[in-house]
């Protein structure tokens, strides 16, 4: 969404007088992100050619984090700061498990990154900011309504993620900054909860803490982790207390090994499962990419298997990201 179809109410901006440091050059390292991906790319059809939003300077060297769906199989990137710099950016990273994307910038941005902070030391009610680029005028006074586990219907699973409230409307890669002026995690998505009786919208953040101890194997090698979760390509959701399969990835395990849109999921092998969370949790004790996994489903009356053979996600990703 451009910069000029959203706007931050004054109500809600954050406000120098408010925190004990420097809120403005703390929000100078908040940049704006645009990617682009080739139109034959795995994740183009479902993420989109042209991707926008934010991006975090973490060092001094121009090293940049943000939410991995806007730099996944990006062959350009740019990044535009407070002050209107732009600089190239060249993908280093993608950590599947956490969701979060490394960038180099490739020229000097004249900010100060954002020192880490700690993610697990954030308590509901904690008083933070969710920075996008573009100074105060595009951010958000928040807090922390909760800390709790996540699942995503594209087989993703946050132990622990944080939710923010009033939400900020341009959330992709956004910083969550806390009283300090640290940062503690990535804007990812925005959702609707119920709290109260009533339909509320929050903002979940992905920990900061969450990519500390695997920074140095993605600069590395430009992957988080030296085993891979096994993928099947599912999206699936929680349908009256059951896990229903909506859709399939092409070419994913999934859909060439039988499974169909429609399926209910009960179980992983002898594990029945009750949830997204129950699903993945059962799939990856299996062991890693490349494992088999027997899935128990129920379709059109009939209770039966579909053995599927996983994948290493990445796999089928354009390489440009993974040097």
């Amino acid at each position: 969404m451009p910069a000029a179809e959203w706007k931050i109410p004054r109500a809600v901006q954050p406000r120098p007088e408010d925190y004990p440091f420097d809120l403005d050059g703390a929000l100078g390292a908040v940049m704006a992100l645009s990617s682009k991906v080739p139109n034959d790319a795995f994740t183009a059809d479902t993420l989109g050619t042209e991707r926008a939003g934010n991006a975090v300077l973490i060092g001094e060297s121009g090293l940049v984090l943000t939410i991995g769906y806007l730099v996944t199989e990006a062959s350009t990137i740019w990044l535009t700061t407070n002050d209107g710099q732009v600089v190239a950016g060249d993908a280093l990273g993608y950590d599947q498990e956490s969701g979060l994307g490394l960038i180099q910038a490739l020229g000097r941005i004249n900010a100060k990154p954002l020192p880490f902070g700690s993610s697990a030391t954030v308590k509901v009610g904690d008083k933070v900011i969710l920075a996008g680029a573009g100074g105060r005028q595009r951010s958000v006074a928040a807090r922390v309504i909760a800390k709790q586990e996540f699942a995503g219907y594209w087989e993703y699973l946050l132990e622990e993620a944080i939710f923010t409230s009033p939400p900020h409307p341009h959330w992709g890669g956004t910083a969550l900054i806390g009283e300090t002026g640290e940062l503690l995690g990535i804007g990812s998505l925005q959702l609707q909860q119920e709290r109260g009786g009533t339909e509320e919208n929050l903002n979940m953040i992905v920990p900061i803490d969450l990519v500390r101890p695997v920074l140095p194997e993605m600069l590395r090698t430009g992957s988080a982790r030296p085993v891979s979760r096994p993928w099947l390509g599912v999206y699936a959701t929680e349908v009256d207390g059951r896990i229903v399969i909506a859709g399939l990835a092409d070419g994913g395990p999934a859909e060439t090994g039988g499974l169909q849109v429609g399926d209910i999921v009960l179980g992983v092998g002898d594990t029945d499962t009750e949830s997204l969370a129950d699903l993945y949790r059962a799939v990856w004790a299996l062991g890693e990419a490349g494992v088999t996994v027997p899935l128990r489903i129920h379709r059109v009356g009939r209770v039966m298997e579909v053995t599927l053979t996983s994948t290493d996600r990445t796999r089928l990703l354009k390489r440009k990201i993974l040097h």
